[in-house]
């Protein structure tokens, strides 16, 4: 774990230009972050755990829900996508407001309305009986986990301040994250077993109802002393640029990568990107300080989280789909096909945070992100037919263990170069990178699929059927298997392959895609972080 010395504050020159202060400037009051004891401390960060794993489980729940969101409500692979990016964009684009403010009116108070307003809007999502009405409460959905998931990490930095198991309980909270990964599925299967879709919403009102109270009980107030005004500008120039570039990508191969939309909404981006960069360094009390990406430390770490993190939610997208229309298992069956993953998150996480102190974060982050890697590369030879102990579960186990290697240590990276009255923001930071990379996982994939399943079917089956039914069978593999059982028994085995084919086609082109990204990351990781025994968190 990464051991660094934060520089001193910059003192006030007299030359008339004006500083840019540094966001770790503003004085914690130290009433906030009280001695806790061993007992007191562990409740906090049970409590802290159940509210990411709420939040960390509705980002993946939908994931096996896809398919039949696809039949249910004739939702092609765009709106698909839309159904995911629309939690996990607005969750990118809110992050860094929603920690800034929890440094400014309460960490917990952000958490506790961030937790109720959660339960309120899953309700009101099970209620739905449109795609668009759908979309739009997933939107809602990830603004209040904006407001719940940076809190969650910033509360446990300020809670254990000063305990030696600082890095296990973030090594507990990376755990945490990556079993709600695995675990959302698993629930999302069970659920749609034996009810409809609307029940993966339900079940988070309980969940919001049992977890305020806890956090309520159990976990201290923090809070920045300083009494500062929001940055409104900084905010709004963050979500506008983060939300254009995203869109441009997701919707690129669908309006053409050079339409009039597409081109506007990169350039848009662009620029409020450049602006909230010039902002922040002349603000006095910013979003972030950008300078801190000048950290070898901070930015490395944060690369290595979107890299890991672009790999994890891209493919999650796609072997759901693989599992349920390719090898026919049924919502549940898919999710517990994920089980390993969750199994070997929940072991090697913990372990991650005690090897990044023994050797540093540059070999550990490193050598993650290499096996993610590898077991990527195993799913550019995955056949439809492949054998799941012996060739799908290798794979995920080398996933989650390089995953579980990278999370602990690349965000105690990030978080050792802020002081400790700004872990809000610097949690916010930790957790944008993070959802940046879902979310252009999911719409880089989503895209090679949109445009080459189509392809690729288009001339497999041109002349086989009505070209009518050929554009709705083309939309997804799942739209191509509901298509097929309309069909004539002398062709439907024949589109059936067809399909099959041309998916997995798709697969094996994003495998080679997430393999190559998640190898750069390492490269990034070994050169720039520390390396060598770290002496603290």
């Amino acid at each position: 774990m990464t051991s660094v010395v934060p520089p001193p504050p910059i003192a006030p020159q007299s030359t008339g230009m004006l500083q840019a202060p540094l966001v770790s400037q503003t004085p914690v009051r130290r009433a906030q972050a009280p001695s806790r004891g061993r007992g007191l401390r562990a409740a906090a960060l049970a409590a802290l755990c159940l509210a990411e794993l709420l939040v960390v489980i509705d980002n993946t729940i939908v994931n096996v829900a896809i398919p039949t969101f696809a039949r249910d409500l004739n939702a092609s692979t765009t709106g698909l996508q839309w159904i995911v990016d629309a939690y996990t964009l607005a969750f990118a684009c809110l992050l860094l407001p929603a920690g800034h403010l929890g440094d400014r009116i309460g960490r917990r108070r952000v958490l506790v309305i961030g937790l109720a307003a959660f339960g309120v809007v899953s309700g009101a999502t099970a209620l739905c009986t449109t795609l668009d009405a759908v979309t739009t409460c997933r939107a809602l959905l990830g603004i209040c986990a904006a407001l719940v998931y940076p809190a969650t990490l910033s509360l446990i930095m300020t809670t254990f301040e000063g305990s030696p198991r600082k890095g296990l309980a973030v090594g507990l909270w990376a755990a945490t994250s990556g079993l709600g990964i695995a675990l959302g599925p698993i629930l999302g299967g069970l659920l749609l077993e034996h009810f409809s879709w609307e029940s993966i919403f339900w079940v988070n009102v309980p969940l919001a109802l049992i977890t305020v109270p806890a956090v309520l009980v159990a976990v201290p107030e923090s809070r920045s002393s300083e009494k500062a005004r929001f940055d409104v500008v900084g905010a709004i120039l963050s979500a506008i640029g983060v939300g254009a570039l995203v869109w441009g990508i997701i919707e690129g191969p669908h309006r053409g990568w050079t339409s009039g939309a597409v081109t506007t909404a990169f350039i848009v981006g662009a620029i409020c990107v450049s602006a909230l960069v010039a902002w922040e360094l002349h603000w006095p009390h910013p979003l972030i300080d950008v300078r801190l990406f000048f950290r070898r430390e901070f930015s490395a770490g944060a690369v290595s989280i979107a890299a890991a993190f672009f790999a994890l939610f891209g493919f999650i997208f796609i072997i759901t789909q693989y599992f349920q229309d390719v090898r026919g298992y049924s919502a549940l069956m898919a999710g517990v096909a994920t089980l390993p993953f969750a199994i070997v998150m929940a072991v090697v996480s913990p372990i991650a945070s005690v090897l990044s102190r023994r050797l540093g974060p540059g070999w550990v982050v490193g050598v993650g992100l290499g096996i993610m890697g590898l077991g990527f590369w195993r799913v550019t030879v995955l056949e439809a037919d492949s054998a799941y102990w012996q060739m799908i579960v290798p794979a995920m186990v080398i996933m989650a263990a390089g995953l579980a290697l990278v999370q602990a240590p690349a965000t105690s990276a990030i978080m050792g170069v802020v002081r400790k009255d700004q872990v809000g923001a610097a949690s916010a930071m930790n957790d944008t990178t993070r959802e940046i990379g879902g979310t252009l996982g999911v719409a880089v994939l989503g895209s090679i699929v949109a445009s080459q399943f189509s392809d690729s079917l288009n001339s497999a089956v041109s002349g086989l059927m009505p070209q009518q039914a050929l554009d709705q069978a083309d939309n997804s593999i799942t739209a191509a298997m509901t298509v097929a059982k309309y069909m004539p028994e002398t062709v439907q085995g024949l589109f059936k392959e067809a399909a099959v084919n041309a998916f997995m086609d798709t697969v094996h082109q994003a495998g080679w895609v997430v393999a190559c990204v998640a190898w750069a990351g390492a490269l990034i990781a070994v050169i720039a972080l520390p390396r060598g025994r770290q002496n603290s968190v």
